[in-house]
């Protein structure tokens, strides 16, 4: 078996490369490998935007999507739930479970047909299954988020998801079940590549004639 130094260039976690390992033993071609996703992409292609967004970066895979969240204590919702005992609500992470199964769905984690790329006006809750919360979680907690999908059949996407803080489970969601859509796939424009400025013409060089020395005036007394 033979392994090229660019097919391991991508490779970012031990998971990823015993997927190739495996992919190359058996013959199969890889899968891609994770990507990992700032929150400026994320804000790009999510149709949820802040103050309503609970996620501050993310990660995707063949095998699903993982996310992070922090809650920094100044969220809306705190002004409310609970009253000098801030508590994140349980159907705010149910919901962030959710998101990051609509960013999975953006990316490309449940094949859809050839040509065609889901529409992010068409996704929308459809429902949950399985749904136990295990840990209260507050500001200054990091919810690490997780999801894999689980059967897809146009126009519904199901995932199982979980969320934790360090070593600790908060929630299991057995199912979360999403209705999309698609659209046709249109490529973004290619930018022209900047044409070179014209070279400047070459500056002639400008040769003054020399001054004439001025004659000495005759006198009109002079014989």
């Amino acid at each position: 078996m033979q392994i090229n130094n660019e097919e391991l260039r991508h490779l970012r976690t031990v998971g990823d490369i015993k997927t190739f390992i495996d992919c190359k033993a058996r013959g199969l071609p890889p899968p891609k490998p994770t990507r990992h996703l700032p929150i400026e992409h994320i804000g790009s292609v999510m149709p949820i935007q802040p103050p309503f967004l609970f996620l501050n970066e993310a990660s995707i895979n063949h095998q699903g999507a993982q996310g992070k969240y922090k809650i920094s204590g100044q969220e809306f919702f705190f002004q409310g739930h609970f009253k000098d005992n801030p508590v994140m609500p349980a159907s705010i992470m149910i919901e962030a479970i959710g998101q990051l199964a609509v960013l999975a769905l953006l990316e490309g984690v449940i094949p859809v047909e050839e040509g065609k790329v889901v529409d992010p006006k068409t996704i929308f809750f459809a429902s949950s299954e399985g749904v136990r919360c295990h840990r209260i979680c507050k500001p200054g907690d990091v919810l690490v988020i997780s999801v894999k999908p689980k059967r897809a059949k146009m126009p519904l996407a199901t995932f199982e998801g979980s969320i934790r803080v360090g070593q600790e489970k908060a929630v299991i969601a057995e199912e979360i079940t999403l209705t999309f859509g698609t659209k046709d796939f249109v490529a973004e424009p290619v930018a022209p590549a900047p044409t070179a400025a014209p070279a400047p013409a070459p500056e002639q060089a400008v040769v003054s004639a020399p001054a004439e020395t001025p004659k000495p005036a005759q006198s009109p007394l002079a014989s």
